[in-house]
């Protein structure tokens, strides 16, 4: 019992000590802001669960305006590609393994969910690794739907490069740090500083994001993923912007390097090329695509199903046309802008990805309810 004491009144010190440390921050970030007005945007899904479950916004004076971005992977696939793997389900007879969030993405009034209750072989796994060891203990053709950033694709080059003959990766993985640069280049507003994903970064390290500092001249800060990160990472780009220094910080030391994950690295350097790839509310971006080398073909699902691909036909799905996910997706606008949002479109019937993934601001904002009169 006195242990059980002792760990309740711990518990008790650690939140007191967070919140004076969150009450501190927000003091000093409205005592460095007087005079300014600044717009900062973060770049991970899981920043924006932070920053909304917590408030945060609420905390920020409103001359500092904190935007989401592009940072959801299952929100930033296009159409084509989930329009692909159902074209592959209903042409072979497969074992097709996908992640939860992928598998409630609707196109055309579809999901993978929609296809395995027709009696499609779809299965949910937790890890690319589960999907192997369906392979490597079936007959039949195991295909897994690649998705994620840096953050995913080390397991997936891993896989590969431990693959049985009847394994392939459909993939639909994307290097993250060319669309931050795209996303600058494209200039349709005034982002005075990012904060860079924690997850990302593990396997990039700070040296990846360098480059993209020296040519916009725009600050970053790598966060982590408590309030307090996040908080005192929006104080560092107020700083960094002060001082007029373009230039890469790292708030999450205890887990990016400067170097990153160099294993890790090499291992999606062998087993993925890169080319110009689509994705949604960007277009096509630059060297962003992930497709596997040719010397890993065999375990290449566009490759060993050619012949199935030739006869896709890519056809817009109407009723995402007043979807504005896109434009969230670039911090354009918030969901609550969005004439769908939590209406038509609600995380139990949703319309765009972005209402999908638990990464997705449309299906944060849903969850802690409408933010809107939190932000004025």
């Amino acid at each position: 019992m006195e242990e059980m004491e002792d760990g309740k009144m711990a518990n008790i010190s650690v939140k007191k000590l967070k919140k004076e440390l969150i009450s501190k921050l927000s003091k000093k970030i409205w005592e460095e802001t007087k005079g300014l007005d600044l717009t900062f945007m973060h770049l991970c899904g899981t920043h924006e669960d932070t920053v909304t479950r917590f408030n945060l916004r609420s905390l920020l004076p409103n001359s500092v305006r904190l935007l989401s971005g592009p940072g959801c992977p299952v929100c930033i696939i296009p159409d084509k590609d989930l329009q692909m793997v159902f074209h592959l389900l209903e042409k072979e007879d497969l074992i097709f393994t996908t992640f939860g969030d992928m598998a409630r993405v609707p196109y055309d009034g579809k999901s993978l969910f929609f296809y395995r209750s027709k009696g499609y072989d779809i299965r949910i796994v937790y890890s690319i690794f589960d999907a192997l060891k369906i392979a490597k203990n079936s007959d039949k053709d195991v295909v897994h739907f690649g998705i994620g950033f840096e953050t995913t694709m080390p397991s997936t080059a891993l896989a590969v490069l431990d693959a049985p003959e009847n394994f392939r990766v459909f993939s639909s993985h994307r290097f993250f740090i060319p669309a931050m640069e795209y996303l600058l280049s494209l200039g349709e507003m005034k982002i005075d500083g990012l904060i860079n994903p924690g997850h990302v970064s593990t396997i990039t390290g700070v040296k990846a994001y360098e480059g993209v500092a020296e040519k916009y001249r725009v600050p970053q800060v790598i966060s982590g993923f408590e309030p307090e990160d996040v908080l005192l990472s929006v104080l560092k780009l107020i700083r960094l912007v002060k001082m007029g220094e373009g230039k890469v910080e790292n708030e999450y030391e205890r887990a990016v390097t400067y170097e990153g994950n160099l294993k890790a690295q090499q291992a999606m350097d062998e087993v993925f090329g890169r080319e110009n790839w689509e994705w949604r509310g960007l277009g096509v971006v630059p060297n962003s695509g992930a497709p596997l080398k040719d010397k890993f073909s065999d375990f290449d699902a566009f490759k060993v199903y050619e012949d199935v691909f030739e006869s896709f036909e890519y056809k817009e799905d109407k009723r995402k046309q007043a979807c504005r996910c896109g434009e969230v997706l670039r911090g354009l606008i918030t969901p609550a802008e969005c004439p769908l949002f939590n209406k038509a479109c609600n995380p139990k019937e949703p319309i765009g990805p972005c209402m999908v993934s638990f990464e997705g601001t449309c299906n944060i904002w849903a969850k802690y309810g409408n933010l809107e009169k939190r932000l004025q």
